[in-house]
């Protein structure tokens, strides 16, 4: 192949062997000098070396210089020669006329070497084989495959070919890319913009080369088709395309982006270099999350990779950073594939909650927040102490689970002279520090609820005020809310009374204890035997007024150190008609229909909730199994909860004519709302919110509790998967079968854990029956749970 230079610069060709004095000369290289008049792009000359042999697509020629000034006079004569020839015969002028001569495409025929697009990503040369149809053709490739091709699919139709061997497309695709020299496409640039000249692949071929051949225009082809610098696309007729030269200033910008890409492409290199430096570490090894935020670029990186794994990525540079570095790490460009290099390079836990990262939850509170908070501790007066009742002589029972973090309520008893049954219910009083619109109190409307997974607790509250402040304490005299109510005989509310108090909590029970307290009778705590009592009239009276029982068993799990990759699983599951919760539960719902009743009598705006009944004839349910069974097949036709903030409206479900939650306010919102409307009444004042502005506040808060109870339930899942995952896999579980969802696939409730889930059943199994599984497969990550059922 016989190599040229443009623009003013030294051309080379093959010349008759002279007699000696001769030596032989190869162009194997090209060096870079800086031209005066470009010097910015940096364009390059040729420089030829002498050598003893020059080989060019398997021919040999021998080259001897006898005069190198004559033979570059005679190169240029020739060179002016061919121009002419060249522009006659195909019509070239500087304004680039007659442009529909250089885009005839060749008629295709059997035997010709042509390169096609496979798909969006690849190109490959084949061979024409024959006609497939009326346009399409047979094509044999570089791989050896036959396929079918359309006549827009072919990118380059390779000249000067007849009866191409397919067996030497290999051979011929190695000699055109062992010469390919994206520099020559900067010689031939510089002289093609100066006359304003536009250019085939063959006249690029004839310009760089000397010569048209079938390898040499397929090396122009991919120099110009590669190109992403010097030459854009001015017009294409199916496989013919017509480049044109960019202008100076557009090869500048596009040049600077390049080497910028280069640039950022090594810093990549260099990163992955970090992250694989990570992953080979053994875990107790890895670097510190803390340590990939030190550095800015690094930072950003990591954050890129976090954005592309929760699917959360805030720009589409982000996502392209995320794409780039999983590509040089060798991975797919997955979210799964982000999830794993995280976990594996230390970053994120092995049971990282992606949920959780999703919902843009705040895990902590800022300093600002906190201080806030504090201040309130330190500065804050009681303005309700002086109409504050002492009940401290009262015995008072906080029943909670064992984890619970700070405490909001708390339960009195005690049998009045006619035998009738006065209960108290305590309520902590936050509104003690919080005030309507204060900074502590945006951020616990910003956050609606406090959060309870089985890895953490995230309050509503900072820490601080909400244990040290706002939480009922064993032993210590506590400001609260106390709703009291003398229950008649049938349970029903005979009398009933709300006010600011001093309570003194006796004790700090657990749901088990309180519960074993009730079975061993003890005369001592007879007042714990009376509030279960109370509760039983209770809910003798509810199911009376069309109560339904919605009892079923609940999971809950405490996951000690979980970021390690084997924490420690603690499961637990509540059965909701236990004696305790039974107690607790009756309380909280008669607390909050005594809170309607008072909202009601005393107009004020409430968050009062109601679920209507719908049309649920709950003896239509009576052949199913009481409990769980029953329960699920109710739940399923409830409707949703309604909220009226002007009047009470009938909760069905409950059995009861209003209901507003007010028992948990330091872990949720709405009851401290309602806090804030009750206790400004007790002190003679206007409510501080109209009923127009809680239901604005109650769209907000709505929306960020419906994001944690569907967190907090992808969690539980997780946390019982992964604990059903560690189990022996001989292990055999209690399967109750609470409805069948198609032919032999049956809803199950698990007893051991309380997960319902789904498995197939033997024929003849029936509603209510209870089957032996065992768990097949178990994967937390991906959310699947296989059960296979255990036949005699």
């Amino acid at each position: 192949m016989a190599v040229r230079a443009v623009n003013s610069c030294s051309i080379f060709r093959s010349a008759a062997v002279l007699p000696p004095p001769a030596f032989r000369c190869r162009f194997s290289r090209f060096s870079t000098l800086s031209s005066p008049r470009n010097s910015r792009l940096g364009f390059q000359f040729l420089i030829c070396r002498c050598e003893n042999q020059f080989l060019s697509y398997g021919c040999r020629r021998s080259y001897a210089v006898y005069s190198l000034v004559d033979s570059v006079a005679e190169e240029l004569a020739a060179l002016r020669s061919r121009r002419v020839r060249a522009n006659v015969k195909v019509g070239l002028t500087s304004t680039g006329e007659l442009l529909e001569d250089k885009l005839v495409n060749k008629e295709l025929e059997k035997g010709l070497l042509l390169e096609f697009k496979k798909d969006s990503d690849r190109v490959l040369l084949a061979v024409a084989q024959r006609r497939d149809g009326k346009k399409n053709w047979i094509v044999f490739d570089q791989n050896g495959v036959t396929s079918s091709i359309k006549p827009q699919q072919i990118t380059y139709v390779v000249p000067g070919v007849e009866n191409f061997d397919h067996s030497e497309i290999s051979s011929f695709l190695q000699k055109a890319h062992d010469n390919l020299d994206p520099a020559l496409l900067e010689f031939a640039w510089v002289e093609l913009l100066e006359k304003n000249q536009s250019v085939t692949a063959e006249e690029l071929a004839e310009m760089i080369f000397g010569s048209t051949d079938s390898l040499e225009s397929y090396c122009a082809h991919l120099l110009l088709s590669k190109d992403e610098l010097y030459f854009a696309v001015q017009e294409t007729k199916g496989s013919r395309v017509i480049y044109r030269p960019r202008p100076t200033g557009q090869v500048e910008e596009l040049l600077r982006k390049k080497l910028a890409k280069e640039a950022a492409e090594k810093e990549v290199q260099d990163f992955v270099q970090v992250l694989l430096s990570a992953k080979a570490k053994p875990a107790n090894a890895k670097p510190p999350k803390s340590s990939w935020m030190v550095d800015e670029k690094i930072q950003h990186r990591i954050q890129s990779l976090e954005a592309y794994a929760i699917d959360m990525c805030k720009s589409n540079e982000q996502k392209k950073t995320a794409e780039m570095i999983l590509k040089a790490m060798g991975f797919a460009k997955t979210a799964t594939s982000a999830i794993n290099l995280l976990i594996d390079i230390g970053y994120f836990p092995v049971h990282v909650n992606l949920d959780l990262l999703k919902s843009n939850i705040h895990t902590n509170h800022s300093d600002f927040i906190v201080a806030a908070a504090e201040s309130l501790l330190s500065e804050s007066s009681d303005v309700d102490e002086m109409n504050r009742k002492n009940l401290t002589h009262l015995k008072v029972y906080a029943i909670d689970v064992d984890e619970a973090d700070e405490l909001d309520d708390a339960l009195s008893a005690s049998r009045l002279q006619d035998g009738r049954i006065k209960v108290w219910i305590h309520v902590a009083d936050p509104t003690r520090y919080v005030q309507p619109g204060s900074l502590v109190d945006r951020e616990a409307m910003r956050r609606g609820t406090s959060v309870f997974l089985p890895t953490a607790t995230y309050a509503m509250f900072p820490e601080k005020l909400a244990m040290e402040g706002m939480s009922l304490k064993q032993g210590e005299i506590c400001n609260a809310v106390t709703v009291s109510v003398v229950l008649h005989s049938d349970g029903s509310i005979a009398e009933y009374s709300v006010f600011n108090s001093f309570i003194k909590p006796t004790y700090m029970l657990t749901y088990e204890s309180a519960t074993e307290l009730l079975y061993l009778n003890l005369e001592e705590e007879v007042e714990l035997k009376i509030l279960s009592e109370a509760a039983a009239l209770r809910l003798q009276w509810r199911c009376k007024q069309g109560a339904v029982d919605t009892a079923t068993l609940e999971p809950r799990i405490k996951v000690v150190n979980p970021e390690d990759p084997e924490p420690s699983i603690n499961l637990y599951v509540e059965n909701q008609a236990d004696p305790a919760m039974r107690l607790v539960s009756e309380m909280m719902v008669l607390c909050g229909e005594v809170i309607a009743t008072y909202g009601s009598s005393n107009n004020i705006p409430l968050p009062y909730r109601g679920q209507p009944q719908s049309n649920i004839d709950v003896s239509a349910f009576l052949h199913l199994p009481e409990g769980p069974v029953r329960s699920s097949a109710i739940v399923r036709v409830m409707r949703a909860a309604e909220i009226n903030f002007r009047n009470p409206i009938r909760h069905g479900v409950l059995g009861i004519p209003g209901y507003v939650q007010f028992t948990s306010p330091i872990r949720r919102y709405m009851d401290l709302l309602a806090h804030y409307q009750v206790k400004a009444f007790l002190r003679g004042e206007s409510p501080p919110f109209s009923a127009c502005q809680l239901e604005g506040l109650a769209s907000i808060v709505n929306m960020q509790i419906r994001v944690v109870r569907k967190l907090c339930a992808s969690s539980l899942r997780y946390w019982i998967i992964e604990f059903l995952r560690r189990q022996p896999k001989e292990k055999k579980y209690r399967g109750l079968v609470l409805r069948f969802i198609k032919d032999q696939i049956a809803a199950l409730l698990l007893v051991e854990v309380g997960l319902q889930t789904s498995a197939s059943v033997s024929v003849g199994t029936r509603i209510g029956d209870e089957v032996k599984v065992t768990v097949e497969e178990a994967n937390p990550r991906d959310d699947f749970l296989s059960l296979e059922e255990v036949v005699a």
